[in-house]
């Protein structure tokens, strides 16, 4: 996206930050995709794969530093500073809105509490508010300006549908993810708004060494040796990549992905062994 002539202008809160860039020449017809979680692994990606797109990006996340960062790296997105734990960021991202929202990704990342045996509780409850607690803040910031053909996209997890032992954060919250968005994909049907869950298997970022040092402390192995065991977990041998992620978001947002509503489409690279 290239603006001919673009407005800028910055909106300051308590310790928060919306920066807002007005393209005159944008697409309106394309809407605006929320994405939360922007600046990490997938965020990125998935932020430059929708910009692409030709959607008004608004990247949502907890630091300013790293959004501004990321706004160098994509020009054409705008930035809202705020923590989808909290109940502040409902406003915060209502406040953002210009226009109509064509796509809501909820991609926040949360804490490792190891494996369930002694995982942290806290951890486990604070994982569980930023994926489920999160999405309906954000849901409830954007919904007024939803309409048919808007899409609900969390991104979830392997682990919330294949329980182990050794990830029980990511197990839990991402377990609670997909019965929230089937929940929402029955509330906002009668609307034509559509709800997903992108669940991937373990991707190729610092959270799947997070995973793998926290499973090699509880099996007594090497974090090398649990990343070999992790790869032969896939039929194919091969992580999921971030890019892989971003194109399936991408996809959602075609209109035949209506019938998808509801359902959550795996990118486990083969890891996955129950039925359905």
């Amino acid at each position: 996206m290239s603006p001919a002539t673009t407005e800028s202008k910055t909106i300051m809160g308590q310790d928060n930050m919306v920066s807002h860039t007005e393209d005159l020449k944008c697409d309106g017809a394309a809407g605006i995709a929320v994405v939360i979680g922007a600046t990490g692994a997938f965020g990125r990606v998935i932020a430059s794969k929708l910009l692409g797109r030709g959607l008004d990006v608004l990247a949502v996340a907890r630091n300013t530093g790293a959004l501004e960062a990321l706004q160098q790296e994509l020009p054409g997105i705008r930035i809202c500073c705020a923590d989808v734990s909290s109940g502040e960021s409902t406003e915060l991202i209502a406040r953002a809105l210009t226009g109509p929202v064509r796509a809501v990704v909820h991609g926040p990342g949360v804490g490792v509490a190891g494996g369930i045996l002694d995982a942290d509780i806290e951890i486990l409850n604070e994982a569980v508010n930023i994926k489920v607690g999160g999405l309906l803040r954000v849901v409830r910031a954007t919904e007024s300006h939803m309409s048919k053909g808007s899409r609900i996209i969390a991104i979830g997890g392997h682990y919330g549908l294949e329980p182990t032992a050794y990830a029980a954060s990511a197990g839990v919250a991402n377990a609670a993810l997909v019965n929230v968005v089937r929940q929402l994909s029955l509330g906002y049907g009668p609307r034509g708004i559509t709800a997903h869950v992108v669940a991937p298997g373990p991707a190729e970022t610092e959270r799947l060494r997070a995973v793998a040092i926290a499973r090699a402390e509880q099996g007594g192995m090497s974090v090398q040796q649990v990343l070999d065991q992790m790869l032969s977990e896939s039929s194919i041998s091969q992580f999921t990549t971030p890019e892989q992620v971003a194109w399936a978001v991408s996809l959602l947002l075609d209109e035949e992905a209506d019938a998808m509503t509801g359902s959550t489409l795996m990118l486990d690279s083969g890891r996955r062994r129950g039925l359905p």
